[in-house]
């Protein structure tokens, strides 16, 4: 039998294949749908890299640097060595200091041995997500909401149960949409306040209620409370007032400006504790040691001092940019009480909020987030305004609006 040789040209010009071509991704990460406002923001910085002038309002990050109290505890914590592992929960005194924050600020007594320390907000919701989930088994969560809460789920083959919500509601969950949304594969709910994109607020028995629908059903209740420290007008109190099983999710990122130390925190009840270690044992290992050093400044009190004047910046940033956009025709139907977002119906100029943001950078330079990054209900007639920048800033971006949309 003759032997074949294998063709040189087809081999050069048409490569095999790779196994990730041929087998493609698992099925999981098809069903998880791009983070749009990064593609914007990788978007608006090439386009200011090319010389372009851009108003950003798309990140929901700080636009102010870390506060130099907390770089210089992190500098003191490198400069001494603090290079190694923590431990997986975080370090004692980090946990004892989330501790006293809790009694100062809310007057609640949370024992350090239910905090455990994360690599940022997203790490808590994947421990959670871990802990708590079935394959199969859904959460309720606000549409609009925080696109990543249910890509989560998904990645522990559950899923975010979306539930449709308005300003009747002020975009929050309510016990009546609870009741008519749960179903038996349902476990729980997650909440947020206050919310991102619409920075509403859930009271003190508003969460009360809540927590007590949802533990009549048996399920268990997660609230985001990252955007503490960045209310208006209204008390931000905090769900472990009303209900100490809730399982709290929260950042050094935002009120803290700590977004890209990537430091984070969960609040359990203590009989989940040891689980939710194991799972960071194997997950994460540890936090950033020197990270975790740098945050123990964030409560320091001239640290705080500084980090309130900031949020005065953000709430004089919210009353002019608020009524400016509806003078231009926006509608936001629910002013904002926290957080650093103003979720508006954009209806009069469109149907089609990702087309409309990318006409809006590519060619009047203002970066902004589509409805669609939020969910699915009238997601195509809204947009995300992120007031991060400064005033100045901001004062341009409203002109170059009402040029185009006046």
């Amino acid at each position: 039998m003759a032997l074949v040789e294998w063709p040189a040209k087809p081999f050069k010009d048409a490569p095999m294949p790779s196994v990730f071509e041929r087998r493609g991704s698992a099925a999981r990460v098809r069903d998880i749908e791009p983070f749009r406002v990064v593609e914007i923001l990788t978007r608006a910085t090439e386009l200011a890299a090319s010389g372009r002038d851009i108003v950003h309002m798309a990140a929901g990050e700080p636009d102010f640097a870390t506060a130099a109290p907390v770089v210089e505890a992190g500098r003191a914590a490198l400069a001494a060595g603090a290079t190694h592992y923590s431990q997986p929960a975080g370090l004692p005194a980090l946990r004892e200091a989330l501790a006293r924050y809790y009694q100062d600020e809310y007057g609640l007594d949370v024992p350090p041995s239910r905090i455990v320390i994360t690599p940022g907000a997203s790490g808590a919701l994947l421990l959670l997500s871990a802990l708590l989930m079935n394959p199969g088994e859904s959460l309720l969560m606000s549409d609009p909401g925080y696109p990543c809460n249910r890509h989560f789920l998904r990645l522990v083959e559950a899923r975010g149960q979306l539930v449709p919500t308005g300003p009747e509601a002020r975009y929050q969950l309510t016990p009546q949409l609870l009741a008519e949304h749960w179903q038996p594969h349902t476990a729980g709910a997650l909440l947020a306040s206050p919310a991102n994109p619409t920075g509403s607020v859930l009271s003190l028995e508003e969460l009360a209620a809540l927590s007590a629908a949802t533990r009549e059903r048996g399920g268990y209740l997660l609230v985001d409370e990252l955007y503490h420290g960045l209310g208006y007008d209204v008390a931000t109190p905090s769900v472990l007032a009303v209900d100490p099983d809730a399982f709290v999710i929260n950042s050094f990122s935002k009120y803290f400006g700590m977004t890209g130390w990537r430091l984070g925190w969960l609040v359990a009840p203590e009989v989940a504790v040891p689980e939710l270690e194991k799972l960071a044992q194997n997950l994460f290992i540890s936090m950033s040691t020197m990270g975790q050093y740098a945050a123990l400044a964030c409560f320091e009190p001239a640290t705080r001092a500084m980090l309130d004047e900031r949020r005065e910046l953000f709430r004089q940033r919210r009353d002019f940019l608020l009524p400016a956009l509806k003078n231009i025709g926006f509608e936001v139907p629910c002013t904002p009480q926290g957080a650093f977002y103003i979720y508006a119906n954009a209806a009069r100029f469109t149907r089609d909020s990702q087309a409309f943001c990318r006409q809006l950078l590519e060619e009047h330079g203002l970066a902004l987030t589509p409805g669609l990054d939020f969910g699915h209900h009238r997601a195509g007639e809204h947009v995300r305004f992120s007031y991060t920048t400064s005033l100045e800033r901001l004062e341009v971006a409203v002109e170059r609006l009402a040029k185009v949309l006046g």
